[in-house]
């Protein structure tokens, strides 16, 4: 579990790191071409206007895959902190289980941990 963890985070701080790279090079070239149009305010042609609406749906679409990838590596933490709860709990009652019986620990037990879990 903590091994999905550590991979899914790998790969959303490579992502992270990927769009921010490329926002840095948008912003270059941003800052380039207006300095080639003399620093006026020129209207954009179409086809720069199409290409401007093109990447701010695909900004849009990258910031919700991003915010999801956060939610699942929130949840997927959540779930983690407690299991390692349970398992230091019967670890210090030598393994036995609490008067709940298993189907109070692992039925309703995750969903409450994942919302009292820190974040």
């Amino acid at each position: 579990m903590l091994d999905q963890l550590e991979t899914i985070l790998r790969h959303v701080a490579d992502e992270l790191a990927g769009w921010r790279a490329r926002a840095v090079k948008a912003e270059g070239e941003l800052k380039e071409s207006g300095g080639r149009a003399g620093g006026s305010a020129a209207k954009p042609d179409a086809e720069t206007r199409s290409r401007l609406a093109d990447l701010e749906q695909e900004n849009k679409a990258l910031r919700q895959r991003v915010e999801a990838a956060r939610a699942r590596v929130h949840d997927l933490l959540s779930r983690l902190t407690f299991l390692e709860e349970q398992a230091r709990e019967a670890g210090g009652n030598g393994g036995a289980r609490a008067a709940g019986g298993s189907a109070a620990a692992g039925g309703s037990a995750p969903s409450a941990g994942r919302e009292g879990a820190p974040q």
